[in-house]
């Protein structure tokens, strides 16, 4: 009955982590949010069904989970705190990763900006030539496999098809077929061998490529036609990515892994170590109850955050920390303003603005990850208007919207912007409640 009660919510784990609610599921067991009751740490455990891994013949993979885990401690990687056992179960205490899964914000905002992508990929290179350095090589690298903490940096999980070293053949290489179709590296495919940490350097590449394109290089409905263009290397680098990222990628997504790019050679590339303005935006946890508990007890006075303080102050100009100024110093019409509409809210809105007046206007992404409005005529002799439109994260719920001129005649952007898509938007705007004389929409 003991053993019962401690892989369920409220019980306590072998008198040192009390159970929480269940965080998902998965082919062996459960992982539960738990409090460690020795430093009040929260953590995640993850509960393994002893029978259901023998029953699988999984036996052996599931020691070299955990001995690969013990061997890694890295920042970007999910450390692995401690393991226990009884009669029928296992239990993996590892890191709380609270921000989900990188592949999740990729489904739900599309690729995501150069300098954001290579703050993610440093940290995956940092991990993964760690792991290398170590005689570990992961062998499933994919998105979801890389979750996100609440500060925006990222982690990798799930060794479970990770492989050391001393399992190489005679040929001094790995033989097993393993991965995720999209991201296997070509050698593995072909069943003659492979380099663990050469293979390893290809599913990065197709992490980078997914990032910056929001889709994969060699994607088909049909699996066969898939590994045919793996083979080959047959894709394209979509227009929008910078001449260093088109530079760097064929090097990454090279069949042929003898001249493929190394670590030590990716660390040295122009893209690689270009400065980046960016970070990666910070990830609204859920609701942990053990800290909301904890937090009621504590009778924390509520956070201020900015949008507090625009909702207090008159005249508040968001516009220096979002847009860089012209060389007057102005900015040429437009809108920034706070809103609690999600992301795809907004988007939706735009897109009927520009259904509006018969087609007149299109909408597609932007280069900078936003949504673009372009006008589907000719234009004047400026070209055509294009509105670009940029969303941010600042807080928990709270979005700014930077709407600017992308291209096109400078009177008729203005004219756009005070007919059409400030009476459109006006219902969205966010003020919190301010007096009626402070404005939240800054018209700029």
């Amino acid at each position: 009955m003991a053993e019962a009660a401690e892989g369920k919510k409220g019980g306590v784990l072998q008198g040192r982590y009390e159970m929480g609610r269940v965080l998902g599921h998965g082919n062996f067991g459960r992982v539960h949010v738990a409090r460690d009751l020795r430093t009040g740490q929260s953590v995640a455990v993850k509960v393994v069904a002893k029978e259901k891994v023998v029953r699988a013949g999984m036996v052996e993979q599931i020691k070299r989970e955990i001995a690969v885990m013990k061997r890694v401690s890295h920042p970007n990687i999910v450390q692995l705190h401690e393991v226990m056992a009884t009669r029928s179960k296992i239990y993996l205490a590892l890191e709380l990763v609270r921000g989900g899964e990188l592949f999740a914000r990729i489904v739900r905002s599309g690729r995501v900006k150069e300098d954001v992508a290579r703050l993610y990929f440093r940290q995956l290179i940092s991990a993964v030539d760690f792991c290398h350095a170590r005689g570990v090589y992961h062998r499933d690298l994919k998105p979801e496999n890389l979750l996100l903490d609440e500060a925006g940096n990222l982690k990798v999980v799930d060794f479970g098809l990770s492989a050391l070293a001393d399992h190489a053949r005679a040929d001094g290489l790995l033989h097993t077929l393993c991965g995720t179709p999209g991201y296997a590296a070509p050698e593995v495919l072909r069943y003659k061998g492979y380099d663990g940490a050469k293979a390893d350097l290809w599913s990065c590449g197709v992490i980078l490529y997914v990032l910056l394109a929001g889709s994969l290089p060699f994607a088909d409905d049909n699996i066969v036609t898939m590994y045919k263009k793996v083979q080959r290397g047959d894709y394209r680098c979509p227009p929008w990515l910078s001449t260093d990222a088109r530079r760097l990628i064929p090097k990454l997504l090279d069949p042929d892994p003898a001249t493929r790019i190394t670590v030590a050679q990716l660390v040295e590339t122009p893209w690689f170590n270009k400065t980046s303005i960016a970070r990666p935006v910070s990830v609204e946890p859920p609701v942990d109850p053990v800290r909301a508990k904890e937090s009621v007890d504590k009778d924390e006075p509520e956070t201020l955050n900015a949008f507090h303080l625009i909702s207090l102050s008159e005249g508040f100009d968001l516009s220096p920390l979002f847009e860089g100024r012209s060389a007057t110093g102005r900015r040429e019409g437009g809108m920034l303003f706070a809103t609690r509409e999600p992301a795809r809210g907004v988007v939706s809105r735009l897109e009927e603005i520009a259904a509006r007046g018969g087609g007149r206007m299109r909408v597609t992404k932007s280069s900078a990850g936003g949504v673009r409005l372009e006008g589907a005529g000719r234009g004047g002799p400026k070209g055509r208007l294009a509105v670009a439109a940029e969303i941010f994260s600042v807080a928990p719920s709270v979005l700014v919207v930077d709407v600017k001129k992308d291209g096109g005649d400078t009177l008729e952007y203005r004219s756009f912007c005070s007919e059409e898509l400030r009476p459109a938007l006006q219902d969205i705007v966010w003020a919190a409640d301010p007096p009626a004389s402070v404005a939240v929409a800054v018209a700029v």
